[in-house]
């Protein structure tokens, strides 16, 4: 069985799709087959893997809309064991038009289910920043919610709305969601990234991943390229880092999920 993950948070600049991206080339070369599912309008995702959005003849908007087979519009990617359902605009309209559809909050949860078995161990989905129609799909049909967030203050301020929309979740849609926080561009120099990290700790304790992602500049150069960190800049330390927190998620999984396994 395949291992379901949301990666999401209100709030945008978190390395969320960099998480997305990096950690899924990470699991992959781990030996993990992995699906990428790219949620997100603005399509970052696609283009990270150097795709033309525009250019996909299917796309994860007609997965949500129209109720096509999720293997159709999987695409090999240049990686071994990574494949992704790419998006382009379209999936603007989703946002707008889910709502309208019975059950809108599991259409894509439906859509696991119609597939006898899933050739992926694990499925990372790229949320939208925000918390609409299209995240509720993806955390309605997730086994696990990865929450970027960066050791500032309004970005740990805005865990308070992902707490609140996991509950929501929760009691309507998916009662086994569980949820990790992971820290991202974390400078170490910095006191108040210090002092505000220490308290997601106090807070949160288990609900942190022991993994945290520092800055580096090499990670905002890799999705430009077209390729993900571990390709890019293999000994780096946002590679160093995405393969420690893909080798904790590997544990996680096992532990938690053995379906999975």
């Amino acid at each position: 069985m395949s291992y379901v993950i949301a990666i999401s948070n209100e709030k945008g600049g978190v390395a969320k799709t960099t998480t997305a991206l990096s950690l899924g080339a990470a699991l992959a070369e781990a030996g993990q087959k992995v699906l990428l599912i790219d949620l997100d309008p603005q399509a970052n995702l696609t283009l990270a893997l150097g795709i033309e959005p525009g250019k996909v003849e299917h796309t994860s908007s007609e997965v949500l809309l129209d109720a096509a087979p999720l293997l159709e519009s999987c695409l090999h990617t240049n990686y071994d064991n990574l494949d992704l359902i790419p998006a382009n605009t379209t999936l603007e309209q989703a946002e707008q038009t889910l709502p309208v559809y019975l059950n809108y909050t599991n259409r894509l949860h439906t859509a696991f289910d119609q597939v006898n078995a899933l050739p992926y161990q694990i499925i990372l989905i790229d949320c939208p920043p925000s918390l609409g129609a299209i995240t509720l799909n993806a955390l309605s049909a997730a086994n696990l919610l990865i929450i970027p967030t960066q050791a500032e203050y309004f970005s740990a301020y805005a865990l308070r709305d992902m707490m609140s929309i996991i509950r929501q979740v929760r009691n309507e849609d998916n009662p086994n969601l569980a949820y990790r926080i992971l820290v991202t561009l974390l400078d170490q120099r910095n006191r108040a990234h210090r002092d505000i990290h220490e308290q997601l700790e106090r807070t949160f304790g288990v609900g942190l991943f022991r993994t945290i992602i520092e800055i580096d500049t090499k990670l905002r150069e890799s999705p430009i390229l077209g390729l993900p960190i571990t390709r890019y800049k293999p000994n780096s330390r946002g590679a160093v880092q995405y393969r420690s927190l893909a080798e904790e998620l590997i544990l996680y999984v096992k532990q938690t999920y053995p379906e999975a396994a």
